[in-house]
C-alpha cells in the first residue's frame, strides 16, 4: 500500500502555482471552518489564524530576498498584505474583529493563482 502511495506522489507533478493555490485552498478551509467554530473552540480559531499567519509571514520573507526575480510593486504588495494579516490575525484573536477579510484576500490571491478573472467590485 505504501509503495503505491508513493508511486501516485511521485508521478504526480505540480507547478509552484499549483502548489501554491493548493495549500492557500487548504489555509482557506481551515479559516472558514475557524469562522463557524464555536467562540469557545479557542484551538481551532488559533490553529488556523496562526497557519494563515507563516503563511503570509514565509511570503513576506521570499519577496524580502533581492534575489527574487517578482516585481518590485508585487513583491512590495505581498509584503504589505503579509503585515495586514498579522495585524488582522491578532484582532481576530482578541475578539475584535472576525474572519471575513482574510478569507476574502486569500480567495483573491486563489483567483489570481487559477488565472481567474478577476470580479467586478
Amino acid at each position: 500500500m505504501s509503495l503505491q502511495a508513493y508511486k501516485t506522489a511521485a508521478t504526480r507533478a505540480e507547478t509552484p502555482r499549483e502548489a501554491e493555490y493548493r495549500l492557500f485552498g487548504q489555509v482557506t478551509r481551515a479559516l472558514v471552518h475557524a469562522s463557524t467554530a464555536d467562540a469557545s473552540d479557542i484551538a481551532t480559531r488559533i490553529d488556523a489564524l496562526d497557519w494563515n499567519r507563516r503563511l503570509w509571514s514565509t511570503l513576506a520573507t521570499d519577496c524580502s530576498n533581492p534575489d527574487n526575480q517578482m516585481d518590485k510593486n508585487l513583491r512590495a504588495s505581498i509584503i504589505s498584505i503579509s503585515l495586514f494579516v498579522g495585524r488582522h490575525s491578532s484582532a481576530v484573536m482578541r475578539g475584535e474583529d472576525d474572519f471575513e477579510a482574510l478569507i476574502d484576500i486569500n480567495k483573491m490571491i486563489m483567483q489570481g493563482l487559477a488565472g481567474a478573472p478577476a470580479q467586478a467590485a
